[in-house]
């Protein structure tokens, strides 16, 4: 059974494709079995990744609005061990398609109930906003990463999500841990981004991640290459950022290698 993991914020250039591209990437050369759902209308997860999202025919839209089986939907991507459930632009029109349907909270939880047993992690990039689609996820999810840049107005809006969080957790699924806060867009040289480190660590304390994503230009490249920056450059700052966030993930969660999903690359 997976480990799956939404990446939410709904304040928007945090860093959270980013970071759900890299972290699922990084999961993946660790040898886990991963998949990375792209839920968010603008699909920057599925074109970060080097898949056209205009000339996706099956999606997530069509697995949560017309039932289809996930696995019709699912592509391989470039990286061993790493696949993607792409998005395309009718995603922006589920969520008004979503209000009739019977348990309509429940629609992803039940998408990928279908794939779990086959992959270790599954990471869902959420849509920067706090509607339908974003509900879904946090209620299939077992845990959610809260990416906040290391900017003027990091904690702005944050109360907002952990109040959502907090009603998914009451009403919808009791089981949602906060895996932790992701410190992203760190600048070494600026004495605001060692200020907010600061208070982010102070006002969280243990749910603040060890790993901190730092600036980096190979990291910013690497999605018009359609690649992860693990794959565009291995050595990079940014590569190594978010290797060692996945295996302070992987730690913190106790999932060894032997209990992973066996694959063709692992056998």
């Amino acid at each position: 059974m997976s480990k799956i993991i939404a990446l939410a914020n709904q304040k928007g250039g945090v860093g959270k494709t980013t970071s759900s591209i890299n972290l699922a990437a990084s999961l993946a050369v660790l040898e886990y079995k991963t998949l990375l759902v792209d839920a968010d209308p603008q699909a920057n997860s599925t074109s970060g990744i080097g898949f056209d999202p205009r000339t996706v025919k099956n999606s997530i839209y069509e697995c949560i609005i017309n039932q289809i089986d996930p696995r019709e939907a699912i592509q391989k991507t470039q990286t061993p061990n790493l696949d993607l459930l792409p998005a395309h632009i009718d995603l922006v029109g589920a969520e008004i398609e979503m209000i009739n349907l019977d348990q309509r909270e429940y629609r992803m939880k039940e998408v990928l109930g279908r794939v779990a047993d086959d992959y270790d992690f599954i990471i869902i990039d959420c849509s920067p906003s706090l509607g339908l689609i974003t509900i879904n996820a946090l209620t299939a999810a077992n845990s959610v990463i809260i990416p906040v840049q290391c900017e003027y107005f990091a904690l702005e809006g944050l109360g907002k999500l952990l109040n959502t969080i907090k009603i998914v957790q009451n009403r919808l699924n009791p089981n949602l841990d906060i895996e932790g806060i992701l410190l992203t867009m760190y600048d070494v040289r600026l004495r605001l981004s060692n200020q907010v480190v600061e208070e982010v660590r102070t006002h969280f304390e243990n749910l603040v991640f060890d790993t901190i994503i730092q600036r980096n230009t190979r990291l910013s490249e690497a999605p018009s290459f359609g690649v992860s920056v693990i794959m565009h450059d291995a050595n990079c700052k940014g590569a190594i950022n978010y290797l060692n966030l996945a295996r302070e993930i992987i730690k913190k969660n106790g999932i060894k290698k032997k209990d992973a999903v066996l694959t063709s690359e692992t056998v």
